[in-house]
């Protein structure tokens, strides 16, 4: 799971927990409905995604990643490949997700990345 985190017209933080994944070589999310997160998007293009590492015991700081990226909304009604694709990986490999008979097209954010940090080897600079 990832915490994408946006920017409110006010300029107060919007945060929300997503699944991201891969579409060829592009970061993404899926998105069912135009909600505030895509709104914010739209309007200021800047992000951070937020990922916990798996917990090391003993660790006094776990590792993590910090995603920074210029996103933008397509809408697309390819979201239902990638939503099933994505609960492959999220629920379990051999998850069926439930693809609704009319499907309605749906929101694909794509991530841009313009900088990782965090603290593990992936940071490119430090979260501190």
């Amino acid at each position: 799971m990832a915490h994408l985190s946006t920017i409110n017209p006010d300029g107060s933080p919007q945060v929300t927990v997503i699944w991201v994944g891969l579409d060829g070589d592009d970061l993404v999310s899926t998105h069912m409905r135009d909600n505030i997160k895509l709104r914010n998007i739209r309007r200021d293009p800047r992000v951070a995604l937020s990922f916990d590492a798996p917990r090391e015991p003993g660790a006094w700081l776990n590792p993590y990643a910090v995603i920074y990226a210029r996103a933008t909304v397509e809408p697309s009604p390819r979201i239902w490949d990638l939503m099933a694709k994505h609960a492959k990986v999220y629920v379990s490999p051999d998850a069926q997700f439930p693809i609704p008979e009319e499907a309605p097209p749906g929101f694909i954010v794509r991530y841009m990345i313009t900088r990782i940090g965090g603290v593990g080897p992936w940071a490119t600079s430090s979260a501190y």
